[in-house]
């Protein structure tokens, strides 16, 4: 509070002097217009602030909107890169430019025991690029890698360009499309398939019905392996629908929990088993020292991926009839 609008009090009567006076609070008298001007001001700032921050710490530089959300890009104090959907969203990726290897999410620590289950993948589809952390994490270790990444919106992927540091190459292409339409057209067989398409809180309802699954399996190489990023039971009311429609078109399936997180990761084959408990963790700590990551995939292996078990069981097989799939 600015000094013009305290009082000196000086000691009571009676009392023993202290030679020191205690400051009081007093109504400022303040011209009303001045009031007014001081008020415009603190304002304006405020709007400025909001205008800038999507969230304490951090600084709005893109703020686009799309077809289908408003897209924000903001920096933290960092130097990360965070991308949402709509201003106080979920992050969608958390990128340090120039870093493939950092993965800041605790989701995408995850993803790459993916690897564990294919030796030398020679082809990847990405299904939702948001800010290019999978592709890019891809690329670095597997520079001959065939990659395909799909995204409905065209800004998403403008940005991911732009701020995020995605390129494409000679054998990395993005295609701005659905990913469903994608899959359903495709003629190329692939060893890893990620399913990490999501709106602003959800998977889209469309690419989670059997349907969909069932079309991404007709892809899917002899070898490989589906990937699919999931919301938990506990902020997903459709988890156990979602988990019971991928049992019910993959022969094995795998669930890790991510520490941390409210996701689950589904690595779903078309054999069973795909790989025994060992074999994974065997290849899982193969992988980490071969790629030197800083995500030791043996201690998901071994702590945190398990069969579904009953996940899935009072869920109800989502299809197309049940779900209306958008035309686009």
């Amino acid at each position: 509070m600015p000094i013009e609008c305290w009082n000196a009090r000086p000691d009571p009567p009676g009392a023993r002097p202290t030679g020191a006076h205690i400051l009081t609070p007093r109504e400022p008298a303040m011209n009303p217009i001045r009031f007014q001007a001081r008020l415009l001001v603190l304002l304006t700032l405020g709007w400025v602030f909001l205008a800038t921050h999507a969230v304490a710490g951090e600084v709005i530089v893109v703020e686009k909107k799309s077809p289908y959300v408003t897209v924000y890009v903001s920096e933290d104090s960092d130097g990360m890169r965070i991308l949402r959907f709509e201003r106080f969203g979920a992050r969608q990726s958390v990128v340090k430019l120039g870093d493939p290897d950092h993965l800041e999410l605790p989701y995408a620590q995850v993803i790459p025991i993916a690897l564990a289950f294919v030796d030398s993948p020679q082809s990847a589809l990405v299904i939702g690029l948001g800010g290019g952390t999978i592709p890019s994490f891809l690329r670095k270790h597997h520079p001959a890698m065939r990659i395909d990444v799909v995204d409905i919106d065209p800004v998403v992927v403008e940005v991911a360009k732009s701020h995020f540091g995605f390129r494409e190459d000679d054998r990395m292409r993005a295609h701005v499309e659905d990913g469903r339409r994608f899959v359903e057209q495709s003629k190329t067989r692939y060893d890893l398939i990620f399913l990490d398409g999501f709106g602003t809180d959800s998977v889209p309802a469309h690419l989670t019905t059997r349907e969909f699954l069932t079309a991404v399996r007709n892809i899917l190489s002899a070898r490989g392996v589906v990937v699919g990023n999931l919301w938990g039971r506990d902020v997903n009311r459709l988890y156990d629908s979602m988990v019971k429609t991928y049992r019910s078109v993959y022969d094995d399936i795998r669930i890790v929990d991510v520490v941390g997180s409210g996701n689950k990761i589904l690595i779903a084959a078309t054999s069973k088993p795909a790989l025994s408990d060992h074999e994974v963790v065997t290849r899982a700590r193969a992988v980490t020292q071969r790629l030197r990551l800083r995500n030791d995939l043996t201690e998901i292996a071994e702590r945190n991926m398990r069969p579904p078990g009953v996940d899935g069981e009072s869920g109800k097989l989502l299809t197309d009839t049940e779900i209306a799939a958008p035309t686009r």
